[in-house]
């Protein structure tokens, strides 16, 4: 074997196992769009080797559940889809969903290429990418550089924070699109849904919330519920707020004509279109984490936003610029920090990600949307942290270790170790199971 081979075989392996331990044991973690997994769904996850290696091509029925395979060695596959889809389904109170997507881009992908096809238009009017909206959604991004969809920007209000719906209604009334969306990936405000999907529909659109950072929220009652305020469709990844295997959902309502050609439209945009291979290894785990916060969603989700309103008000107590303050800083699990006076969005996030405060830089609504590499921000998510047991409190002690880096007061090597203390003071895993026999002892008790 050559020496090098064997040098970068031995890297990869420790890498490996030292990531494990940095990660996970030595840092905190306040990136916006990383979840974490209770013991029992890391359980169920390693319970489900045989999965991994398995494939499921096929046709799914108006309920989401199975209709045809093209493989055999199905049986016991297709109940794990169904029991996953039915569990979901119930905790969003839904009586149409696809699991089969393997991230929150593959359902941006496959309900907008669908629509596309079931409205021949390939106009889609969306939130500005400075202002919160993902990069699936943009004409620089998969919609418009993938899928050839003409991108139309919301109106946006600088003040509010959020998409303007006078002026957004009037936008869609001009240019008739087959698709409105909502939602994003800097996301502290609930849109005007209801305010605007009657006049999309009117409009001839299809009415699409992107809810890949705030699943979690909206199961757990804390956020607004799209599908009742008028968004035919959610799309969602499944390992941010809602703390599960990376993959991805499409979430509806069909019963008429309309949701019907759509839902057609969208599963064949999911196979064959854009899907062999659909991960079937994080299935368990997805239908575990429903369970889940079916029983502890809501209180996780309650003290979600109430650690991130509390982080927003203390570091703007103490001096920093806080986005939204007018409105309580956020309803959601993230905040906006403008950093431009003490360097800029990467500078700082670099400087924190040296003390193992781990972040990242976020255009902020007032950027200019092509500075994606020097933004003046910050986005902060306060998901994984409340769910090792972070109160309000311990949220405030964490602001003081970052203002110390954010204003130099100290060097990131000196608060590391401060990080590093507090860290290793938050062992455990709330809100879950410790385990499958723990989840399976629960379930007995009403079988």
């Amino acid at each position: 074997m050559e020496k090098d081979f064997s040098k970068m075989a031995l890297e990869l392996i420790e890498s490996s196992k030292a990531h494990e331990n940095y990660r996970s044991e030595e840092c905190i973690n306040l990136i916006a769009s990383e979840g974490l997994k209770s013991p029992a769904v890391k359980e169920i996850l390693s319970l489900s080797q045989d999965l991994e290696s398995r494939y499921a091509e096929g046709e799914n029925d108006l309920e989401g559940h199975v209709k045809e395979r093209h493989y055999q060695g199905q049986k016991y596959i297709t109940k794990i889809e169904n029991c996953t889809a039915d569990l979901m389904k119930n905790l969003f109170g839904c009586n149409w969903i696809d699991v089969r997507l393997v991230s929150g881009t593959h359902a941006n992908l496959a309900t907008f290429k669908g629509l596309s096809l079931a409205t021949k238009s390939n106009r889609m009017v969306v939130a500005p990418l400075s202002a919160g909206a993902h990069i699936t959604h943009d004409y620089s991004g998969l919609a418009g550089m993938v899928i050839g969809l003409e991108t139309i920007n919301h109106a946006y209000d600088l003040d509010e924070m959020n998409i303007d719906p006078d002026k957004s209604a009037t936008i869609i009334k001009a240019t008739r699109p087959g698709i409105v969306t909502f939602g994003g990936s800097l996301f502290q405000f609930p849109h005007p849904v209801k305010e605007i999907a009657e006049v999309a529909k009117e409009s001839g659109a299809y009415v699409v919330y992107d809810a890949a950072h705030v699943l979690g929220l909206i199961a757990g009652g804390q956020f607004q519920d799209p599908l009742k305020e008028g968004a035919d469709f959610i799309t969602a990844s499944t390992h941010k707020t809602f703390p599960g295997p990376q993959g991805g959902v499409i979430l509806a309502n069909s019963g008429d004509e309309r949701m019907e050609r759509a839902i057609r439209k969208v599963q064949n945009a999911v196979f064959p279109l854009t899907t062999s291979n659909t991960h079937l290894g994080r299935l368990p785990a997805l239908g575990l984490v429903a369970l889940e916060l079916k029983l502890y969603g809501a209180e996780l989700a309650k003290q979600t936003v109430k650690n991130a309103q509390t982080a927003g008000k203390y570091l703007f107590d103490n001096g920093l610029k806080i986005l939204g303050e007018k409105k309580g800083f956020t309803r959601s699990h993230q905040i906006a920090v403008d950093v431009q006076d003490y360097g800029g969005g990467r500078k700082i996030a670099e400087s924190l990600e040296e003390a193992n405060i781990i972040l990242n830089k976020n255009l902020l609504p007032h950027d200019d949307q092509h500075n994606r590499e020097s933004p003046s921000g910050l986005r902060i998510g306060f998901q994984d942290v409340t769910r090792r047991g972070f109160k309000e409190s311990d949220i405030k002690y964490l602001c003081d270790l970052m203002l110390d880096v954010v204003k130099g007061k100290r060097k990131p090597v000196e608060v590391r170790k401060d990080v590093i203390t507090l860290r290793q003071n938050f062992k455990g895993i709330e809100y879950g199971f410790r385990s499958v026999n723990e989840a399976v002892d629960h379930l007995k008790k009403y079988a």
